[in-house]
């Protein structure tokens, strides 16, 4: 569904590729709700800062621990880690206006999480878009674009005015916000 989601009969579930916890809501989110909610890619914060190396082990060990209790399998950390996602979100918003948001999410999503590759790497974020096929030019001119950059700011000031703190999270069709928590 391309544009604004304001207003949605369906349920929308805001994601940040940059966090785990967003990954391992990711991959149950579909099945868990009943039905495709409407995925927005946002920025919102969920993953640091962090003060120091053993805040981001223990960050590191309680999402490896909800991923097994999940049942996905071990995750491979992206080097460097947190990892710069803005170009990686343009293209989920790109994504997003031509339909391939979940498509694109979960290949992204696993490229970084399943894969260990930093989505900061352009190269990483075009192999997660062909793996849903989406050719690698018009992400890269898509993700450039202007109104690209402003439908991202509209999602993350549309989901701020949801209520929306942090992702991942889910708003539903009633206009509930239920924030995800790793498990």
């Amino acid at each position: 569904m391309a544009g604004s989601s304001t207003g949605s009969a369906n349920p929308r579930f805001y994601f940040d590729l940059a966090s785990p916890v967003a990954y391992l809501a990711a991959e149950r989110v579909n099945h868990v709700l009943g039905e495709v909610p409407e995925w927005v890619p946002v920025r919102l914060g969920d993953v640091g800062p962090f003060r120091c190396a053993a805040e981001v082990d223990a960050y590191r060990e309680d999402v490896e621990r909800a991923a097994r209790r999940q049942g996905v399998q071990p995750l491979v950390w992206p080097d460097p880690f947190p990892t710069d996602s803005e170009w990686a979100m343009l293209a989920a918003t790109y994504a997003k206006q031509i339909g391939r948001a979940v498509a694109f999410g979960l290949a992204a999503f696993r490229q970084a999480f399943a894969a260990g590759r930093d989505l900061g790497e352009r190269d990483n974020v075009l192999l997660a878009a062909a793996a849903c096929e989406m050719h690698p030019t018009a992400v890269i001119k898509g993700a450039e674009l202007r109104g690209t950059r402003e439908r991202l700011a509209a999602a993350e000031a549309e989901a701020a005015a949801a209520g929306v703190r942090e992702t991942p999270a889910i708003v539903t069709a009633g206009g509930d916000v239920i924030e995800v928590p790793a498990q």
